[in-house]
């Protein structure tokens, strides 16, 4: 038999354990092509300007092949694992490892190009269906043709080229470390089984559990206020990243085994077969694979986590602009204000105008303050506010000594929270006003240019105001006082008005702002993260749900044996199918709920800091990160389901 025969032999015969291998590469080509190009693509060069996409993208391209190249070196390896046995055979029967090598070789060739061509072929036929996506999300109106680019076709190939000859260094390594006598160990010595769970073991799993619910703990306690000092947040921000990592990992290593075994000693050895199969398997094996779960589960977590702030981001765009521009169209000069007037008019767009006169004025705030503000950037003896009156808002009527705090971002107010009452003190040049605090309402009045970086604003009195007025100082105001709030009346026509608002040329120095474009924007901005988040999500979705299933391919064969003696014990398939489905519940359901778990306190921390919606983006995104991850654990079931009607 010619070496040509034995490679399209083996070929043949291997080909049913590639098939999902043979779909992730597909697939990871597909998506790196269809990157690469809206990287070069003409049509970016219109988001260039404002969102950095070709950047953008470019740095998502990178990620991407980080994460394919680690799963397909690491696919190699357990591949190459499961066929110890036959390169062994190979050497018996005459072969050198040389010729074995380039059989392998030769056999990977037309795998490997062959799902690179067919990705290449996805990718630019998907490729206008990507930047119609990616264009649609962050709200740019511009034509997208399907373009194939030169340039993108040689950086694939020249990446997965890149890549392949890993892949070959890895198998050449591996043949010629190994001796015939150990290829046909190798798959048998590759998990490790233990009889005894050792106190060691024991102490291990007890300290990972520990490990991670302090991590939740104090991410849990990052913001409400009991590490304001801005190095002490940075140490617990370490602290929790440290602790849940290594809780994560001693988890696998001796918590998962710690809790089986209890589980087994309450039934005092008395397991029936679905136990049997599911607890013994699970309690042995996934120590082994501790490592690779914690890394899986780690960068799952990190993945569901940004898409979810994102996505957070994203869908609180609207209110963040409400909050950040209170009006339709807001202007600091009269000029400006007027000269947009004037437009509305001439198309018939009616509007209500209002007008603020705006302070900046420094208060002692510190015995209001419910936390500490050292190491932060703000002195509370000296907190720059800006003040308004109360006659300039509808619905406020305030005493001459009372102050009243209104529209601070919910960031800030983590941080540096107020009590409910309490006496402040107002700095002028010449005078100090003693005033009475009297709450803080979340009403947003004035345009966030005024507020100093989410400062809330105050009102007082009139008589005060004007008081305050009469004692500036200088060097705290802004470059105009003046804040004129545009509302249409029909809300229709916002559309029409801002195009109009972008048509004119005001003042440069001015601060001009609408309503709806900071709030395009935001979701320009945070659609573009989401968007390169939410497809290196994926890849790494399936790269690593690939990888479980393997690692269930190897386990479903290794077990094989044992299923033929039971089998023949009389259990019928039914009862094996029912322990695999156990067993595969908990070999994808832990990484995945922990993971999802990590994610959890992650987003819970500092969410604030990305929008004003927190539960419905989020379960969003983990139900379908979790409806995709389920996807794979059908397969081992699947998988494992033709391992047992072949076990007899």
């Amino acid at each position: 038999m010619s070496i040509n025969q034995i490679i399209l032999r083996s070929l043949k015969k291997n080909i049913k354990n590639y098939y999902l291998y043979v779909f992730a590469l597909v697939f990871s080509v597909a998506l790196y092509f269809a990157f690469v190009t809206l990287q070069y693509d003409p049509s970016m060069d219109e988001a260039k300007g404002s969102i950095k996409g070709a950047a953008a993208v470019k740095a998502g391209s990178v990620l991407l092949v980080s994460i394919v190249t680690i799963f397909l070196l690491y696919a190699n390896k357990l591949f190459i694992k499961r066929r110890s046995k036959e390169i062994g055979l190979f050497q018996l029967i005459g072969l050198t490892r040389n010729e074995i090598f380039r059989l392998l070789s030769a056999e990977n060739v037309i795998l490997y190009f062959g799902s690179l061509l067919i990705g290449i072929f996805i990718g630019f036929s998907g490729s206008k269906l990507i930047k119609m996506i990616l264009f649609k999300i962050v709200g740019l109106e511009t034509s997208t043709t399907l373009q194939f680019s030169i340039k993108a076709l040689i950086q694939t190939l020249i990446v997965f080229a890149v890549i392949y000859l890993f892949i070959l260094l890895m198998n050449y390594m591996f043949i010629k470390r190994q001796t015939i006598l150990s290829l046909f160990k190798v798959v048998s010595s590759s998990e490790g089984r233990v009889k005894k769970v050792s106190l060691f073991e024991i102490i291990l799993g007890a300290l990972g559990i520990i490990c991670i619910l302090s991590g939740y703990y104090i991410s849990s306690k990052l913001f409400n206020g009991d590490f304001a000092n801005v190095n002490e947040l940075f140490f617990k921000m370490i602290f929790i990243l440290g602790s849940v990592i290594i809780g994560t990992y001693l988890f696998y290593k001796g918590s998962v085994t710690f809790i089986t075994n209890m589980i087994r000693k309450g039934k005092k050895g008395y397991l029936n077969i679905n136990e049997v199969l599911s607890l013994s398997s699970i309690m042995f094996r996934m120590k082994s694979s501790a490592f690779l779960l914690t890394i899986i589960t780690t960068v799952s977590a990190l993945a569901i986590g940004l898409l979810s702030l994102s996505y957070i981001s994203y869908y609180s765009a609207e209110k963040n602009a409400e909050s950040s521009v209170p009006t339709h169209f807001s202007f600091t000069t009269a000029k400006d204000a007027e000269a947009f007037k004037e437009t509305l008019k001439g198309k018939n767009i009616d509007y209500i105008e209002t007008q603020i006169d705006v302070i900046q004025a420094d208060v002692n705030v510190e015995e209001i303050l419910t936390v500490s503000m050292e190491g932060m950037n703000f002195d509370p003896n000296t907190l720059t506010l800006p003040v308004i009156s109360d006659k300039a808002v509808k619905g406020f009527d305030l005493k001459q000594d009372e102050t009243l705090f209104t529209g601070t971002s919910d960031a800030l107010n983590k941080m540096m929270s107020f009590k409910t009452s309490g006496n402040i003190e107002w700095s002028g040049q010449k005078e100090t006003i003693p005033q009475k605090y009297i709450g803080l309402e979340d009403k947003y009045i004035i345009p966030y240019n005024f507020t100093n970086g989410g400062l809330p604003t105050a009102i007082v009195d009139a008589k005060t105001f004007q008081r305050m007025k009469n004692d500036l100082n200088p060097d705290l105001q802004m470059d105009s006082s003046l804040f004129v709030g545009i509302n249409l009346k029909d809300k229709q026509k916002l559309e029409e008005a801002n195009k109009l608002f972008q048509s004119l040329s005001f003042d440069e120095n001015a601060h001009n702002f609408s309503q709806l474009q900071v709030s395009n924007n935001q979701k320009m901005n945070m659609g573009l993260i989401m968007f390169i988040v939410a497809f290196l999500g994926l890849t790494f979705l399936i790269t690593s749900g690939c990888i479980l299933y393997f690692k269930q391919m190897d386990e479903s064969e290794d077990e094989k044996p044992q299923y033929t003696i039971l089998r023949k014990l009389g259990f019928t398939q039914g009862d094996l199918l029912r322990g695999i489905q156990t067993k595969q519940f908990f070999n994808f359901g832990i990484p995945l709920v922990i993971g999802l778990s990590h994610s959890y306190f992650a987003v819970q921390s500092g969410w604030f800091l990305f929008g004003t919606e927190l539960w419905t983006p989020m379960l969003i995104v983990m139900v379908i990160y979790t409806a995709l991850y389920s996807i794979f654990g059908m397969l081992s079931i699947f998988y494992s389901k033709k391992v047992i009607q072949q076990a007899l």
